[in-house]
């Protein structure tokens, strides 16, 4: 896959964007490329190779070091709610805004 030049643009004008037009060619070589590196990468052949947990885990055996799912911060809701206009049931009130 790649893209053009009114690729470029389109997409600029979709995300509010004013490129010169050296700079849409500079995107262009850019995001070309990417597409260049992913399409290689998906040629490789995978079959049979089984997914590491962690890259390291090609070279030596990886322990992961996992914590404790713990809190480890007191509860201060009523603390942090207290500069708010409105609260109700711990919840924060705001205006509504869509109707």
């Amino acid at each position: 896959m790649s893209l053009t030049s009114q690729d470029i643009a389109r997409i600029a004008h979709l995300a509010r964007l004013e490129l010169r037009t050296e700079e849409g060619e500079r995107m262009l070589a850019q995001i070309n490329g990417f597409f260049d590196i992913v399409e290689r990468m998906r040629s490789v052949d995978t079959t049979g190779v089984e997914p590491l947990p962690h890259p390291v885990a090609a070279m030596m055996d990886v322990q992961l070091r996992l914590r404790e799912d713990v809190a480890s911060e007191p509860d201060q809701r009523e603390a942090n709610q207290r500069s708010a206009p409105a609260v109700e049931r711990g919840l924060f009130l705001v205006p509504k805004v869509i109707e």
